[in-house]
């Protein structure tokens, strides 16, 4: 018998073995890597946030990807760090990047090997 899986919505929904991991959100990867840029530079949340013009408590739920924040507050907080946008989202991208699996090796023609089980 099919084990029932918790869907995101809150209904079940029957499944055979693990399912593929979702992409992460991208409130998760800002606030993670908000988190590493603060850390790098050993400051403090209070320090960043009074930088920013914002809350503790809102800086840690930014960090935590508890918040999806707007473009402004994401502005203040980089402003706070010395970084931009550009910054963030090319680091970002280079996190997914390193976190990707790697491709489907090629045959001679260019085309990829994939393997099917029934």
């Amino acid at each position: 018998m099919a084990e029932l899986l918790p869907l995101p919505d809150g209904r079940e929904d029957a499944r055979r073995g693990p399912s593929p991991d979702p992409d992460p959100l991208w409130r998760h990867l800002v606030g993670e890597r908000l988190r590493r840029l603060r850390r790098e530079r050993g400051e403090t949340l209070a320090d960043v946030a009074r930088r920013a013009g914002i809350s503790v408590q809102y800086l840690s739920e930014m960090e935590r990807g508890r918040k999806e924040a707007s473009s402004e507050m994401i502005a203040a907080v980089l402003g706070a760090l010395g970084e931009s946008l550009l910054d963030l989202t090319a680091g970002i991208a280079d996190d997914l990047r390193a976190s990707a699996p790697a491709p489907a090796p090629a045959m001679s023609g260019g085309a990829q090997v994939l393997a099917l089980a029934a």
